[in-house]
């Protein structure tokens, strides 16, 4: 039981990947507070835990500071914070691109992600320590024709992460972050969509040849690297930000 009596607050927990860590966490012994935009979903996806669940657009700062101070009034602590909500916008060439798409991935994937950060850290600092999980994407290491929204998000992830674990570090606090290919969940039915609307399976079909292991991750995967992430056996790692890809960190272009 490596959570057992810990508190691990989730963000984006009505996701597949989201739901995938919650349940994880819960088999180690957690405590769980869960994070989405919409009540139902979030009730939905968290059928059979136990878990204090609430809303907030993680883009607002007057609502991410609720959820952080409901789940230090619930508990008295943050021990893990799982900073995982995040939207792929729509696709689009940079020369065809809506501003306001672009300002709307990045409030979520950039602003969700620092207010977050602003907020939590100042409570893991109060108590004496704690562990953080950023979820960015390869596509923070990649370029991806018509994701410039999604891909400069998902860079900008990666530099806040290295910044706030040289910022925390001697607070006893570690931030790390994943980043992982596609994964079976239903942000790649989106990507399918936009990439080919109407040709989803062959999109499916190529993206999944892309990787040397030839499938997505299961979103279950992505959680156990999280929860190793989180815990103790991890103790020495901070600034880090680990692929998941199936061997894709190794193709040579």
């Amino acid at each position: 039981m490596l959570f057992k009596d810990k508190v691990v607050l989730i963000t984006g927990a009505a996701g597949g990947i989201g739901i995938a860590a919650a349940k994880a966490f819960a088999a180690e012994g957690a405590k769980l507070a869960l994070v989405d935009l919409k009540r139902e979903p979030l009730e939905s996806a968290a059928e059979g835990l136990d878990a204090l669940l609430l809303t907030a657009n993680v883009a607002d700062e007057v609502e991410v500071k609720s959820y952080v101070d409901a789940t230090v009034a619930k508990f008295g602590r943050i021990d893990v914070f799982v900073n995982n909500a995040g939207i792929n916008g729509d696709f689009a060439p940079i020369t065809e691109m809506a501003v306001e798409n672009y300002q709307k991935v990045l409030n979520v994937n950039v602003i969700g992600v620092f207010l977050g950060l602003k907020y939590v850290l100042a409570q893991m600092k109060k108590q004496g320590g704690g562990a953080v999980v950023n979820t960015a994407s390869n596509g923070g290491l990649l370029g991806a024709p018509g994701m410039s929204a999604y891909v400069a998000s998902k860079h900008a992830v990666i530099g806040l992460n290295k910044s706030a674990a040289l910022e925390v570090a001697k607070d006893n606090i570690r931030v790390n972050a994943v980043c992982p290919s596609g994964v079976d969940t239903q942000m790649m039915r989106s990507i399918e969509t936009n990439a080919a609307k109407g040709h989803e399976a062959e999109a499916r079909k190529q993206f999944e040849s892309s990787v040397p292991l030839g499938r997505y991750a299961e979103a279950e995967e992505i959680a156990d690297l999280m929860v190793f992430l989180a815990s103790d056996k991890a103790s020495f790692i901070t600034g880090a930000y680990y692929r998941i890809d199936g061997g894709g960190g190794a193709v040579s272009v």
